[in-house]
């Protein structure tokens, strides 16, 4: 990751090179790897992670600057509770001042402020006016108080930056397997025409039934038939 001069508060200058550098990530993890690591130089934070939603699953732990995050992380995704998934589902933004002080989540933040975590910021990442969450952004520092409204600003203009790169890389990624499946289809079809003496359509025919009656998805019946030269069973 490109290093930023941070010294001075936050310049427009740093974040108009860490948007380059998200447009430049080749994926989502490395997308919000660079995310985590600009938040932990710009931001008063001893740690920062990023948690992804997941349609129809729990979120993803994708991005810690320490194995502690990835820690706090878990407790809250295994119980589903905790400022994450508060922040996550109701996309708002949760300030804890003191995990030792904290009433909200009592057993998260006794185990937190064990290991060490006093202070807790995380923002949500959203897209289309605040609908849809795409992941929280989390930032945590062991000393109490230590999150300063400056730094909650900093943090809402980085999670900005971070939706939209985020929706980027996922979208660019699943135009990328849109079209690796169609070549993975092509070629199988290729080896059922040859094969069979049949055209296009028929071939398609055959590949789709097998995945209907397999339940499996047209690209693995597809990538199974070129790599073994046989259907599945």
């Amino acid at each position: 990751m490109a290093e930023f001069d941070l010294a001075t508060p936050v310049s427009a200058d740093a974040f108009a090179r860490l948007a380059v550098e998200l447009h430049e990530a080749p994926g989502v993890e490395e997308t919000v790897e660079a995310v985590a690591q600009f938040a932990l130089q710009a931001l008063n934070c001893s740690y920062a992670g990023v948690a992804l939603h997941r349609r129809g699953s729990r979120p993803e732990v994708v991005a810690v600057t320490d194995p502690v995050v990835a820690d706090v992380f878990e407790l809250q995704i295994d119980h589903g509770n905790g400022p994450l998934v508060t922040a996550m589902q109701e996309r708002s933004t949760v300030l804890i001042h003191d995990t030792t002080t904290d009433t909200r989540w009592p057993e998260w933040a006794a185990k937190v402020s064990g290991l060490g975590v006093r202070s807790v910021l995380d923002v949500p990442l959203t897209l289309r006016d605040g609908r849809n969450t795409v992941g929280v952004l989390g930032l945590y520092s062991l000393a109490p108080d230590a999150f300063t409204v400056d730094d909650e600003a900093i943090a809402h203009i980085l999670a900005r930056h971070a939706s939209v790169a985020v929706a980027t890389a996922r979208h660019e990624e699943t135009m990328a397997q849109a079209v690796d499946a169609r070549k993975l289809v092509g070629q199988a079809m290729g080896i059922l025409m040859e094969r069979f003496d049949v055209d296009g359509d028929r071939a398609f025919a055959i590949l789709k039934r097998y995945s209907q009656d397999t339940n499996t998805k047209l690209r693995d019946v597809a990538q199974h038939l070129i790599d073994t030269r046989k259907l599945p069973h």
